[in-house]
C-alpha cells in the first residue's frame, strides 16, 4: 500500500479541519432524521384544490364559480398567454411549448371527479397519512344558498368514504377562490357583508353532512395574498381592479375592495367557527382553523427604510389575519397606513373574531428580499400595493416587483430564479415570528412544494427541496414551535393558477394532460416520500444559511 508523504498528510488534515471550521462559522449544519422523530399525532400528507383537481366543471348540477368565469374570459386569456409564453420562451420540446385551448381553464383539470378512487389507491400506496382537499361550493350548493345538489353531495361522501376506508386523515377546506358566480352577480360576493350569512350556511351544510367523518376543517385559503391578486391587481378571480392600479379588469375598486374582502373573510370565518363550536364540536370532536400564505422577508439592505419596509410587509402578510384573531383588531401599522379605507370591527365583531380558531394553516414556499418602494407617492387614493409600499426580489440582483405574489413570479426574466432555489431557514423564521408575536399557536404546514416546468419523472430537485423543508419543520418543533402536520403541494399534477397545465408541475404523481384519460404515473418523489413514511427511511440534509444559497418564490 502506497504511503502518502508526511507533509501531504498534514496538509490534508489541516485543509479538512479548516474546511470544517469554515462551514461551522458559516452556519452549515447537517441533520439526520426519520419519520419517527416527529411527535405523536403529527400527520404527513399532500393536498389538492377543487377547481384545480376535480374537472367536471359542468357535470351533475355544478354551476360556474368566479374561477370558471374568469378562466373563460378574454381578460384571463391575455394574462394566461403572457405567463405561458414567458415560462416556455426557451423550451426545446415543441410538444411542451405548444398549448391547446383548454389549457387555460380547469374544465377538465386532473379529472379527479371521475378518478378519485384511483387517486385514493395511489395515496395508500405512497403511504399518505393525511389528504387535504377543498370542496367546490358551487358543486355542493349550485345557487350559492338553498338547495343542496344530490350529485355533489354524493361525490364528496363517496370520496370521504374512500379515504376513511384507506385510513387517511381527512382535512377539508371550505373555500379557495371559487365563490359561486350567482352570489358574485347578486351582490358582489366577498365585498358585501351578505357573504357572511351565506358562507356560514354553506359551512353548516358541510359540518352536518360530512362532520361525522371529517374532524379537520379549514375555512378559507390564503386570503392575505388573494386580497391583492383578486381585488387590487385583478390577476385572479373575480378579476377586480381599478385604474390606475390595475389593468384588464371587469370592474372593482383597488383602494377599498381588498380591505372589504379581508374584513368579510374574517367575519365569515369567525361566524363558521362559532357555529361549529356551538352546534357540532362537542359531538364531532373536530377542529377549525384558517389558512394564510406565508413568505419570509429579508431586508435588502440594513437601511432604516428597508428594515421598515420589511416589518410593514410582515404586518400585511401575517398581522392582517392573525392580529384580529388574537387581539380583536387590525395591527396599528395597517390602521395608520390605510386610514379611513380600513373597515373597523364593532365590539360584537371584535369579540366574534378573537380566538376564533383552533389552528392556523400556512402555505409556505420560500423567501424574498424586501426594500422600501421609494416610488410610492402619497395620494388621496391609494391601492393595497401602494399601502404596502415594498419591493420584492427573489435574489438581490432580480428585477423587483411591488406585488407580494402575482403573475410576475413567472415572468420571463425571473422564471429560472423563482423556480429552482430554496430557503428552509425562512420557514423556521416565519414560525418563530408567529410564536414571538402571537403566541405558540397550533400550526399546520398545509402547502409546501417545488414546481418544475418540464414535468420530469426523475424529480431529484423536488426531493432535495422537500427534504430541507421537512428538516426545517422538525428543527422548528425542537425549538418550541407547535407544528402538528405537514402537507406537501401537491399530491398530483393539477391545473395551476399561474400557467395552466404545462408551465408548472408540482405533483408527487404526474398526470399526462395530453391524454383524454389523464393517465397517472408516480414520480421518483412519490417513491422517496413513501420510503420515508412507510419504512421510516432516514433523511440527511445539509442546512446552509441564507448567505450560502439563493432564494426562491414558488407559484401554486
Amino acid at each position: 500500500m502506497e504511503r502518502r508523504p508526511l507533509h501531504l498528510h498534514l496538509l490534508l488534515l489541516f485543509f479538512s479541519a479548516w474546511l470544517m471550521l469554515l462551514l461551522l462559522l458559516q452556519g452549515v449544519s447537517s441533520l439526520q432524521f426519520r419519520r419517527d422523530d416527529f411527535p405523536d399525532g403529527f400527520a404527513f400528507g399532500a393536498g389538492t384544490a377543487a377547481y384545480q383537481y376535480e374537472g367536471a366543471a359542468a357535470e351533475d348540477g355544478r354551476t360556474p364559480s368566479i374561477w370558471d368565469t374568469y378562466t373563460h374570459s378574454e381578460m384571463y386569456m391575455i394574462n394566461y398567454d403572457k405567463l405561458y409564453y414567458a415560462a416556455h420562451k426557451n423550451a426545446e420540446n415543441s410538444a411542451a411549448s405548444g398549448r391547446h385551448p383548454e389549457d387555460g381553464t380547469g374544465d377538465v383539470a386532473s379529472d379527479g371527479y371521475h378518478k378519485y378512487k384511483e387517486d385514493v389507491k395511489l395515496m395508500t400506496e405512497i403511504g399518505l397519512e393525511a389528504y387535504r382537499f377543498t370542496i367546490s361550493w358551487s358543486r355542493l350548493i349550485p345557487s350559492g344558498r338553498g338547495a343542496v345538489n344530490p350529485k355533489g353531495l354524493q361525490f364528496y361522501n363517496n370520496m370521504i368514504n374512500e379515504l376513511v376506508k384507506a385510513g387517511i386523515q381527512i382535512q377539508v377546506v371550505l373555500y379557495h377562490s371559487d365563490l359561486p358566480q350567482s352570489l358574485q352577480d347578486e351582490y358582489g360576493g366577498w365585498i358585501n357583508p351578505k357573504i357572511v350569512d351565506d358562507f356560514t350556511a354553506y359551512a353548516d351544510v358541510c359540518f352536518r353532512e360530512f362532520g361525522d367523518r371529517v374532524a379537520h376543517w379549514t375555512t378559507v385559503l390564503e386570503p392575505n395574498v388573494m386580497a391583492q391578486g383578486c381585488y387590487d391587481t385583478g390577476t385572479l378571480p373575480p378579476n377586480h381592479c381599478s385604474y390606475p392600479f390595475g389593468s384588464n379588469c371587469t370592474g372593482g375598486n383597488s383602494t377599498v375592495e381588498p380591505y372589504l374582502f379581508i374584513h368579510h373573510n374574517l367575519l365569515a370565518h369567525a361566524s363558521a367557527v362559532r357555529l361549529y363550536r356551538e352546534k357540532y364540536q362537542v359531538a364531532q370532536k373536530g377542529i377549525v382553523g384558517i389558512n394564510m400564505y406565508s413568505l419570509w422577508f429579508y431586508p435588502l439592505t440594513d437601511s432604516a427604510e428597508d428594515i421598515g419596509a420589511t416589518e410593514r410587509a410582515k404586518q400585511f402578510m401575517y398581522g392582517w389575519i392573525l392580529h384580529p384573531l388574537v387581539f380583536g383588531d387590525y395591527p396599528e401599522t395597517i390602521k395608520k397606513v390605510v386610514g379611513s379605507r380600513l373597515p373597523f370591527f364593532s365590539n360584537h365583531e371584535s369579540e366574534l373574531v378573537t380566538n376564533a380558531f383552533d389552528f392556523v394553516g400556512l402555505n409556505h414556499y420560500s423567501s424574498v428580499y424586501t426594500s422600501n418602494n421609494n416610488n410610492v407617492v402619497k395620494a388621496p387614493l391609494q391601492d393595497l400595493t401602494a399601502d404596502i409600499a415594498t419591493l420584492f426580489r427573489a435574489t438581490k440582483n432580480d428585477t423587483p416587483t411591488p406585488e407580494v405574489i402575482t403573475d410576475s413570479i413567472v415572468s420571463a426574466e425571473n422564471y429560472k430564479t423563482y423556480g429552482n432555489t430554496v430557503d428552509p431557514q425562512g420557514l423556521e423564521n416565519a414560525l418563530e415570528y408567529i410564536r414571538e408575536n402571537y403566541g405558540n399557536l397550533t400550526i399546520y404546514i398545509q402547502e409546501n412544494g417545488s414546481g418544475a416546468p418540464d414535468g420530469t419523472l426523475d424529480d431529484v430537485e423536488r426531493i432535495n427541496y422537500l427534504q430541507k423543508y421537512i428538516a426545517a419543520t422538525l428543527k422548528a418543533i425542537r425549538n418550541g414551535a407547535n407544528v402538528k402536520g405537514y402537507s406537501m403541494w401537491s399530491f398530483i399534477d393539477i391545473y395551476e393558477i399561474f400557467g395552466g397545465y404545462n408551465s408548472w408541475h408540482y405533483g408527487l404523481v404526474a398526470v399526462d394532460f395530453g391524454s383524454t384519460e389523464r393517465r397517472r404515473q408516480p414520480r421518483r418523489s412519490a417513491s422517496w416520500y413513501s420510503d420515508f413514511l412507510k419504512n421510516n427511511a432516514p433523511i440527511r440534509v445539509e442546512m446552509a444559511p441564507l448567505s450560502l444559497q439563493p432564494l426562491m418564490l414558488n407559484s401554486e
